[in-house]
């Protein structure tokens, strides 16, 4: 091969898409490595950057009140550094969050002096990290069903099942060593379905619990934490996934004198026994999906269809998100409702409704119609940017329908301000909504993406050959 198509070759390959890049969150930034930091160069700053897995059952934290099970360990690691600062060197933390598989490399970049995933998590060989301390040793991987449902006891049982994970779980690489023996015993794999990148680890959980995905595998402490809130969830203790593991931080490795601090914090620090408070308090009162596609909800589904696709078409949108919306908001069984409140399939104000040019809203079409016409006059007006994935942009709009559109850009301006993406409302500009509004509205949002995501992994049987809507993802 001469060098000129080498050189080809190479730059066609760069065109490829990654499949690991095809699962990202938001709109990937551009940064420069930078330089290493340990323990002086943080104090000299004030700030202790600290890289966390956007996770909410990891990092998080609602009108003041940490749910995440890495606050409390964080802050008084926070503490425990200004216990032993001289005058005029006490830090803070800045909270970075990232998708769980882009942690390392941001630390690698130079874009945080720790890591705190909250999970479990291993350096690859290469990686200029260094590990902490265990901070939680013996960590197993649960496979988790949903009661009343099959158990499974044998690795054998697995083999054909589908198993949902988020991406950068620990199970990954646990189902693939499982795959091996099973194909020793010309088994069937494991199959791996791979979520939305807009799904953390509790989404992925509240899914099993509400029949969307059947099976998943988590690690034990996340299993227990969010069993006490979705009680339905099957914990199979006598399955083997994997030997335990172990739940670490991470810096970089020439951060010596940090990483020593850390190891000597961790040899004194007990979890506060009250630290699930504020979380069990806050998700036991949030809404949880079920599962939208029943016999009864599929030919309501299946009733409403024509009128869904043709006003999502007029609007240049994706009709299962007004489905998902419809079925968030009424259960695709409009209530009849009058006067000046939300009304009927889509729960739109007679107010919202007239801003489109629709006065009446009682019937199904009508209100099918102001609907639509509010959404898309949402989006063309505050999230028409191209800097906004569909995915992301449907979400700030849904935000919007919910909480008003000024109060969302708003929280866009805050999200900047503090350095999180403006351009990305799964896990970003969803903190500040977290803090200044409650879970109310992220909860609204996360529901109505969740049964998209569920009508979308049926699209194929929920719209007829003759007339294939295409999909906006």
């Amino acid at each position: 091969m001469t060098r000129s198509s080498i050189l080809l070759a190479l730059c066609l390959s760069l065109l490829l898409p990654s499949p690991a890049l095809a699962r990202l969150p938001g709109p990937l930034e551009a940064h420069a490595t930078g330089k290493v930091r340990d323990l002086a160069e943080i104090r000299s700053s004030r700030v202790l950057r600290v890289l966390v897995n956007q996770s909410r059952n990891s990092s998080g934290e609602v009108q003041g009140q940490a749910i995440g099970v890495e606050y409390h360990r964080l802050r008084s690691f926070e503490q425990y550094l200004n216990g032993h600062a001289r005058d005029g060197q006490e830090i803070s933390l800045k909270i970075i969050p990232k998708a769980k598989d882009q942690l390392l490399g941001a630390l690698q970049r130079g874009e945080g002096d720790l890591v705190a995933p909250g999970e479990l998590l291993e350096a690859q060989p290469g990686n200029a990290v260094s590990s902490s301390d265990p901070i939680v040793s013996n960590v197993p991987l649960l496979l988790i069903g949903i009661k009343g449902e099959r158990r499974y006891t044998r690795i054998e049982q697995l083999s054909g099942k589908t198993l949902t994970l988020t991406t950068g779980s620990a199970a990954g690489d646990a189902v693939s060593q499982i795959n091996q023996k099973l194909a020793l015993h010309k088994l069937a794999p494991i199959k791996v379905e791979w979520v939305d990148p807009s799904l953390a680890v509790e989404d992925v959980l509240e899914m099993v619990q509400g029949g969307i995905f059947h099976l998943t595998v988590v690690e034990q402490p996340i299993a227990e934490r969010w069993s006490k809130i979705l009680p339905k969830l099957r914990l199979d203790r006598q399955l083997k996934i994997s030997e335990p593991g172990e739940e670490h931080w991470f810096v970089r490795r020439d951060a010596s004198m940090l990483r020593a601090s850390i190891d000597r914090f961790l040899k004194t620090y007990k979890a506060p026994v009250d630290q699930d408070v504020a979380f069990l308090r806050i998700y036991r009162r949030q809404y949880q999906v079920h599962y939208p596609l029943a016999r009864a909800d599929r030919q309501r589904l299946e009733k409403l269809r024509p009128v869904l696709q043709k006003h999502a078409g007029e609007q240049g949108m994706d009709w299962l998100n007004l489905a998902a919306l419809a079925f968030k908001e009424s259960a695709l069984q409009p209530p009849s409702r009058s006067g000046s409140g939300p009304t009927g399939l889509m729960q739109i104000t007679p107010s919202a409704a007239q801003r489109v040019g629709v006065n009446n809203i009682q019937s199904v079409d009508s209100n099918v119609q102001a609907g639509a016409k509010y959404l898309a006059m949402i989006r063309r007006k505050f999230f028409a940017s191209p800097k906004l994935n569909e995915r992301e942009r449907m979400a700030f709009v849904l935000a919007a329908y919910n909480m008003g559109p000024e109060r969302v850009q708003g929280m866009r301006s805050e999200a900047r301000r503090r350095g999180l993406n403006p351009n990305q409302w799964f896990f970003q500009v969803e903190r500040i909504a977290m803090e200044q509004v409650g879970m109310g509205a992220v909860s609204y949002v996360n529901s109505v993406n969740k049964y998209y995501l569920a009508f979308d992994r049926e699209r194929d049987s929920l719209e007829p050959p003759e007339r294939k809507v295409a999909s906006r993802k």
